[in-house]
């Protein structure tokens, strides 16, 4: 589990060290107690579980049905709240849904709540949200004047592990249509779970970071998508800030010329 997590880390992945040490810690003596009570089984109680037996698919078609019949960002935030097509709502407090001015010219999206999100509504509150919003105020811009924050999965998984794909696929159609909706002139994919699913890349976020790609709806709307290190990856890895800001200066440029 420690080499595990070294490299968990080493990809920028969101790794609650304080959780694994108490794992390891308490991972011999768990196992014996197992064995001696119950030998032959093994049961995880933590595992989330979707609501009744519909399958995924079931799931994001009644996710893009009430997508597509939200007509502003309350009414959608409302229909994301009431879905229960995710497993992970379970297994948390509540939906993160968003933050900021809605409607703002650039648009932040990351890979969902860790626990301060998760306790507070809001996404991007920790001190991974601290350091973008530092990040964001070098080029200008605040999550109370001219930027949307938001992420591709609105509830906390157990142990702040990454999304699955089928925690990804039912939140897709509430993501598509923030983005119609909020009509952002640039996207930032907040770190590689976001832009590994948003852009269906099979490269990682080192390749993809510092790019800028095309990105379309389902419904037709066009906007840029520029992938930057997950500001929790930059706060372990802090080797890597000048990475992130020629990426923020590339933004900047690119926002004044798309007229943000």
């Amino acid at each position: 589990m420690t080499a595990l997590t070294e490299w968990w880390t080493d990809m920028g992945v969101s790794v609650d060290t304080a959780l694994v040490d108490a794992l390891l810690k308490a991972a011999p003596e768990a196992e014996l107690a197992q064995r001696a009570i119950e030998p032959t089984v093994n049961v995880s109680t933590s595992a989330p579980v979707r609501k009744g037996a519909r399958t995924v698919s079931d799931w994001a078609n009644e996710a893009r049905a009430k997508a597509r019949a939200a007509q502003s960002m309350d009414t959608l935030a409302e229909a994301i709240r009431a879905f229960e097509g995710s497993p992970l709502k379970t297994t948390c407090e509540q939906a993160v849904v968003s933050d900021g001015i809605a409607g703002a010219s650039l648009m932040v999206i990351g890979e969902g709540p860790g626990a301060e999100e998760d306790r507070r509504g809001l996404p991007f509150v920790g001190k991974a949200g601290q350091l973008l919003d530092k990040m964001l105020a070098a080029i200008g811009r605040t999550r109370a004047e001219n930027a949307f924050i938001t992420n591709v999965n609105y509830w906390r998984p157990p142990g702040n592990r990454n999304p699955e794909a089928d925690e990804l696929a039912v939140c897709r159609p509430f993501v598509d249509r923030m983005i119609e909706l909020a009509q952002p002139k640039l996207v930032i994919a907040a770190g590689g779970v976001p832009a590994v699913s948003l852009l269906a890349s099979k490269d990682g976020i080192m390749k993809l970071r510092g790019n800028e790609y095309a990105y379309a709806t389902p419904d037709g709307f066009k906007v840029p998508i520029i992938p930057i290190l997950h500001p929790a990856y930059l706060l372990r890895r802090p080797q890597d800030k000048s990475r992130a800001w020629r990426d923020l200066m590339l933004i900047e440029k690119r926002l004044a010329e798309l007229g943000g």
